[in-house]
């Protein structure tokens, strides 16, 4: 069995998860890693990984608020635009493509809420920049729901759309937005997929890539003592890469995946998938999808599969005390990028300000952050063009060269008109942008669904 107790530790972007083949080796002789592979936490005595940080498409390990910082060196002084001395005056639009239907609709309201606290708290700081926010529906890839709002949106000429959540539908209006030469900015696409899409520069994201995700999961259910796992995964782009780094990550870990059955957006039914995973008895079931879950996790225990053996992911890692009977899967474990919410103090309480019905706050961080380094990046070029904009997303982010650090617009402004470097990071963590766009520091949480079917960080 694969155990594992291990620290934070970096993968350099020219080897990418070069851990992930050897992590037998290096939870068993964590002081034997090379310099491509150091730790930057300890005191992490759990099977398991929390996180990882990552130099280039991947990330790392902060249980706390703590971060590590980016060892990215691989910028030139050439890199790094001038910060421009004085005030400003601009007046920036920002549309979403986030998700008020369709099957990750119960992510819309916290993304939405970060996204209105952010323009709240940049408009009322009042230093020269005013933010108006239009918000559109981006649906799921059973509707054209994206290409109709983003027609809308490029219409009234934003600036930056932010969205889509579903990586399945970014993927269909990604070239609509950069080939119009506009910022996309997602708070929660997690395909491996966009690291080197042809954006032109214009495609950021403040979520990890699923290689980590799929690492992580993979690891934790073969620290769980799992020998055996079945997949029930959505055939789109995230559910098929997620699935593929969870297999890897399991079977390097020394375990066998069974069985993996793929399911499409819209289907009404999964007995087949889920007959075809259960005749081989597998120790664990891992569920990559979005509200299919809903469906496919009663379906499975309703069969006699233990509701404690099954795993979840970000797509469907919600609460679930109004969808399904109490202790139905008291045990299940999941994971999520983004750090704790409940360790984030008073930003829960300004989200709930905005709206008090919220009851999920997955990937809100991300979203507020995505709209503040929009922001703060048009402080910097001092310009509203996305193009402008998208040359210093990567330098406001400690990207490029070295610069103060900030963690709130107003600091940020105020260095900024006084011709100042800055490196901000945001209420998800560090923000740290590499060359493709993709955060270089970021985390995945581990969570334990209790008996009112909620779930818990427990990692």
């Amino acid at each position: 069995m694969y155990t594992a107790v291990l620290g934070t530790f970096l993968v350099s972007h020219h080897i990418p998860f070069l851990a992930r083949s050897n992590m037998s080796a290096f939870a068993k002789a964590p002081a034997s890693r090379s310099r491509t592979l150091k730790t930057v936490f300890g005191g992490l005595a759990i099977v398991g990984v929390s996180a990882l940080v990552l130099s280039g498409c991947a990330a790392a390990d902060e249980p706390a608020a703590t971060t590590a910082p980016s060892t990215d060196t691989t910028s030139e002084a050439s890199d790094v635009n001038e910060i421009t001395a004085g005030d400003r005056d601009l007046d920036l639009k920002v549309g979403t493509i986030l998700p008020q239907s369709g099957a990750l609709a119960f992510l819309g309201p916290p993304e939405e809420a970060g996204v209105a606290l952010a323009v709240q708290e940049i408009n009322e700081a009042g230093l020269g920049i005013n933010v108006e926010a239009i918000y559109g529906d981006s649906g799921d890839t059973t509707t054209d729901t994206a290409t109709v709002t983003v027609t809308d949106l490029l219409s009234q000429d934003v600036s930056a759309i932010i969205g889509a959540a579903s990586s399945g539908v970014s993927l269909t209006v990604i070239d609509q937005i950069t080939g119009a030469g506009v910022i996309q900015f997602s708070p929660a696409n997690t395909s491996a997929a966009f690291t080197d899409y042809d954006d032109g520069g214009l495609f950021f994201r403040t979520a990890p890539s699923d290689t980590l995700q799929g690492e992580v999961l993979g690891n934790e259910i073969a620290a769980d003592g799992r020998a055996t796992l079945g997949i029930l995964a959505l055939n789109d782009a995230y559910g098929t890469g997620l699935a593929e780094y969870t297999t890897e990550a399991f079977e390097a870990a020394g375990g066998e995946v069974v069985a993996t059955e793929l399911f499409n957006e819209g289907d009404a039914s999964f007995d087949a998938q889920i007959s075809s995973v259960t005749a081989q008895n597998p120790d664990a079931i891992a569920i990559i999808s979005f509200d299919q879950a809903k469906v496919l996790v009663p379906a499975l225990v309703g069969g006699g599969y233990p509701g404690a053996d099954l795993y979840f992911v970000d797509g469907n890692l919600a609460d679930f005390s109004a969808d399904f009977a109490p202790d139905l899967i008291t045990g299940a474990k999941g994971t999520l990028p983004g750090l704790d919410t409940n360790t984030l103090g008073d930003f829960t309480d300004r989200l709930l300000a905005i709206d008090p019905n919220l009851t999920d706050f997955s990937y809100a961080a991300e979203s507020y952050d995505a709209v503040m380094a929009i922001a703060i990046a048009a402080y910097a070029a001092n310009s509203t063009d996305p193009a402008d904009i998208s040359s210093y997303l990567r330098q406001i982010s400690g990207g490029t060269g070295e610069g103060e650090k900030v963690t709130d617009f107003a600091s940020a402004a105020a260095l900024l008109a006084e011709g100042t470097q800055i490196d901000f990071d945001g209420n998800s963590g560090p923000i740290t942008f590499d060359e493709n766009g993709d955060p270089t520091d970021a985390t995945i949480g581990i969570y334990q669904y209790n008996a009112e079917n909620k779930y818990d960080r427990i990692n």
